[in-house]
Formats: structure tokens, sequence, C-alpha cells
């Protein structure tokens, strides 16, 4: 028996992504809402309650009335928007997180895919902090560029109207209470909110972020080799995260913002200097895949029982 889907929001950037992951998988029938009932409260609380798996992609006040919609105890729900990545109830859909998350994943019914920025942020930090390399009261501080698509339509439109693009660099959430961070703090196990000082790049997809840390003065004074150990055994087998060598790293000299193409995956590098007991931990991914769509199917994978990597982009 098919599992049927509904992603509610499905005409915009992400929801289109997903529709693309999920199509010609016989194991998933889509649900589908006429054009002209897209707005209508009844043809979608029709289609929320008949969908075993509900994708929402969605403004936060539109995603929080859809899950208001569903008046059944069966209906599962992917949130892809900012709405309940810190609420009560839901889980956090970054199966990387940590041991066994996989697990608690699979056994839930709310889910709140992780954002971009985060995706990378986490999936370098939790582990240092998982295994003390990283103290958790430690001032951290994390940059770097994402492609403008990030930003939703009216970016895009930005970047792509008739005026051509604003510039080819541009840091933004200059004021530090960008909406992203609340979710950082929680899932690192950090006890402070890190500095995140994010920017926009003049490329439609594809993001780096980069987290430096000051080796030297951390306590215990760990080695770039200590680092890359701990992220290296964090996602030993995974077919989606992979920790370039050491060596590698060290010799990389750039990451490209499009390192890993448009693809699901996600590329950490352990960079710096040992010698100045300096490092610069990188993330490569797509904003729109592992960062957004790719994390969606991942997790209704995991949600559903089927292979986690079943329609992703490798």
């Amino acid at each position: 028996m098919s599992i049927n889907v509904f992603i509610d929001g499905g005409h915009g950037t992400t929801g289109i992504e997903i529709a693309d992951r999920l199509a010609g998988r016989p194991e998933l029938s889509l649900i589908t809402v006429p054009e002209d009932k897209r707005r209508d409260a009844g043809a979608r609380r029709d289609a929320l309650n008949a969908a075993d798996i509900v994708i929402l992609c969605l403004p936060d006040d539109a995603a929080r009335e859809a899950v208001s919609l569903i008046d059944n105890d069966r209906t599962r729900v992917i949130d892809a928007s900012t709405a309940h990545r810190v609420a009560d109830g839901w889980t956090y859909g970054f199966p990387e997180l940590e041991p066994h998350h996989r697990e608690v994943l699979a056994n839930s019914r709310f889910v709140a895919n992780p954002g971009c920025w985060p995706t990378g942020f986490l999936a370098l930090v939790r582990p240092l902090v998982l295994t003390g390399l990283l103290p958790a009261d430690w001032p951290v501080t994390v940059s770097g560029a994402s492609g403008y698509s990030g930003g939703g339509k009216a970016m895009i439109a930005d970047y792509e109207g008739a005026d051509g693009a604003p510039s080819a660099f541009r840091p933004y959430g200059l004021a530090l209470g960008h909406k992203h961070v609340p979710e950082m703090t929680r899932y690192s196990g950090l006890t402070h909110p890190p500095l995140f000082a994010p920017a926009v790049a003049n490329a439609y997809r594809g993001m780096i972020v980069e987290v430096p840390l000051q080796l030297r003065a951390m306590p215990g004074v760990p080695a770039l080799a200590d680092i890359h150990a701990a992220l290296a055994a964090a996602y030993a087998g995974s077919q989606i995260v992979s920790v370039a060598s050491l060596e590698d790293s060290l010799s990389i000299g750039q990451v490209a913002l499009e390192h890993v193409g448009a693809t699901d995956r996600l590329a950490l590098f352990v960079c710096g200097s040992a010698d100045s007991g300096q490092a610069r931990l990188v993330a490569a991914l797509d904003n729109l895949g592992k960062g957004a769509a790719g994390a969606a199917v991942q997790n209704l994978n995991i949600l559903a029982g089927l292979p986690e990597t079943a329609g992703l982009r490798l």
C-alpha cells in the first residue's frame, strides 16, 4: 500500500524541489489540491487529513494554521518553516544531530525541518560539545554565505530583477536577532547563543558555513587532529555527510560555495594551522538540498520506514 503525502505550499521553491525528489517513487502517492483551491481552507483541510505524511512549505503563520486544520491523530507532519523548530512537542529533524536521534525521529509525529544555516553549524559544533572538546559556555562565532534562493521569493526577485543583482556579497542579520539563532543554541548544547554573521552571495544556490576556533585558548588546547577525529567518528559510514581527511582539509586552500553542487550532501572540513593553534571548521551544502528539500525527504523516509536516502540527490 502506498503512503499518501501532501506538500502544503508545493508551488514554492522548496516545495518544487521536494516534489522533484518524490517523483517516480511507487511507494508514495502525492495528494494535490487544484490551483484555484490552494487558499481554500476546506480543500486544504481535506488534503491535510487525507495524508499519512504532510510536508509544510509555508510561512510561519500559515504553517501553524495548517497544523490546526489537522483533526485526526494519525497524520504526521514535517514542517519546513521556522514555526516549530524550538516548539514543545516537536522533534528537531536533523537525523545526524546525535547518536540514536534517528530512532527518536522514526517514532515522532511532528518533525521540524532544520534551517539551512543551523544544519551546517550543528554538523560542525554538536559533536564537539558532546565529546567535551568544545565547552558548552565557549563564545562561538559562525559565519558564511548562502545563495540568494535561501531568502525566498522576495530575495530571488531582488537578485533576478530587471535592475540586476544589488551586490556580489551582502552581509545581513547585523542586529544579531536572526531567527535561526534559537535552534542553533538549543540543539548545539551551547549555554550562550553563538555570534551569527551570515551573508548572501550573488549565486542562486549553495552555502558555506564556517566556525572559527582559537584552539590554543580552549581548555585542554585540543589539536586539529582531535577536532577532526571527533567529526569523523560522528559521521562514520554516513552516505550524506562526509568529512574530508585532515590532510586534504589542510591543503585544500579554498572551498567553493557550490562545492556539493545541487545535491543533498553535506561536506565538512577541518582547516587551520597547527602552528598557530587556530582552526576554521567549514561546512559546504546546498541551501535547497540538505538545507531544505533534501532534509525534508530524508525525514519523510525515516518517518515512513523507507531507505533513508531514497529519492535524494547524492
